[in-house]
């Protein structure tokens, strides 16, 4: 089977696309944003190059900060259309189906030229790729354009099967899995130190448009005392509110900015819990890492998203109202005077939910998805 996945360059998009290296599908990326060959993808063909119609070698960058007007007018003149080279490559490399990962991103641009063929296609929603931008008129006008055209689609929670089939969805939904694809369990395992051990508290450090890290910060900051025994970790951070939040009432806080993926494991098998806030996130990657690193979980639940893993009280707790400080500080509360209820966590999730979330499981049940496909 020949597939043309069409997607940025992102984590997610690396770890999902790798599970696929081994299956004996002949892959293809097209760059959507052509943002250069990636080397870590050097098994799969590589449509990249194809944007820049005018100083393709350098010079870019300067005129663009230099004189963004004229940048802007050659752009529009001389660069070639996003559609166009899709077209191109659809042409060329006659693909059985084509995958696009995140609707506004890699779905509506090529949308005028899937319309004019029946290769069949596959839409990957991540995040908050449809509970947030449905919200949003200009975003809503295009999903309900896409997916009346998009046969299959594979989600990261049940919730955006629901909202898809709601706004003109009509195809095959392929299953429900985190958006990077499963968890090297085994690698993880190397990272975890045992639970009487663990006295930290790691944040998400996100602060943007869904993001609400600094809602967690000022609950935590109300707890003073109750928490002087732990260490507080953000990371992540890239907002300034976040990287310079100062405060008397967490003895040991630290703020870091962006980790490296080991960092980011060894935080979370040294973390006693995880705590992530987000106005309208899906399954979240994250989320699952700290699980998997033996991490309790307290995680925001917009739409319903993450009660479909965690039941509250029982394998974490989840964060209903991501706004309000004192609902987040009374959940937090409730986890730290409570070490039945966090080892009782740990221990469900170890048992009942890393074995779903194993790499090679989901690896195959990933693969018997793409082969169900009539092509």
């Amino acid at each position: 089977m020949k597939i043309l996945l069409v997607s940025m360059n992102s984590i997610h998009f690396r770890r999902w696309s790798d599970q696929l290296r081994d299956s004996g599908f002949d892959l293809y990326w097209f760059d959507i944003l052509d943002q250069g060959y990636a080397p870590s993808m050097s098994w799969m063909t590589q449509i990249t190059g194809w944007k820049k119609g005018f100083l393709k070698k350098r010079g870019r960058s300067i005129l663009k900060s230099k004189l963004p007007k004229l940048f802007n007018a050659l752009v529009h003149k001389y660069d070639n259309k996003v559609e166009d080279a899709f077209a191109n490559a659809l042409q060329e490399i006659q693909p059985d189906l084509v995958h696009s990962f995140a609707l506004y991103i890699s779905a509506s641009p090529i949308l005028s030229v899937m319309l004019k063929n029946s290769i069949p296609w596959i839409y990957s929603s991540w995040g908050s790729d449809l509970f947030y931008y449905k919200n949003k008129p200009d975003y809503l006008k295009d999903i309900q354009a896409v997916l009346p055209r998009v046969n299959y689609m594979f989600a990261d929670c049940k919730r955006d099967q629901q909202i898809a089939n709601e706004l003109g969805f009509n195809g095959t939904h392929l299953g429900v899995f985190p958006g990077g694809g499963g968890f090297d369990l085994e690698l993880i395992e190397n990272y975890k130190i045992p639970f009487e051990n663990r006295k930290i508290i790691a944040v998400k450090g996100n602060h943007n448009r869904s993001g609400r890290a600094l809602q967690v910060l000022k609950a935590l900051e109300q707890l003073g005392q109750h928490i002087d025994h732990l260490e507080v970790i953000v990371f992540g951070a890239t907002n300034p509110l976040i990287l310079d939040f100062e405060t008397d009432q967490i003895k040991n806080l630290t703020i870091k900015a962006i980790l490296n993926h080991d960092q980011i494991l060894e935080l979370f098998g040294e973390s006693l819990i995880y705590i992530g806030n987000s106005n309208s996130d899906g399954m979240p990657n994250t989320l699952l890492e700290a699980i998997c690193a033996g991490a309790f979980p307290i995680q925001s639940n917009p739409g319903g998203a993450t009660a479909e893993l965690i039941e509250n009280g029982t394998n974490g707790l989840l964060i209903e109202e991501c706004e309000d400080v004192k609902h987040i500080q009374a959940i937090i509360h409730k986890a730290i005077s409570n070490k039945t209820l966090l080892e009782g966590g740990v221990a469900h999730n170890t048992t009942h939910i890393l074995p779903m979330l194993s790499r090679y499981k989901i690896t195959q049940q990933v693969i018997k998805a793409y082969t169900s496909i009539n092509c």
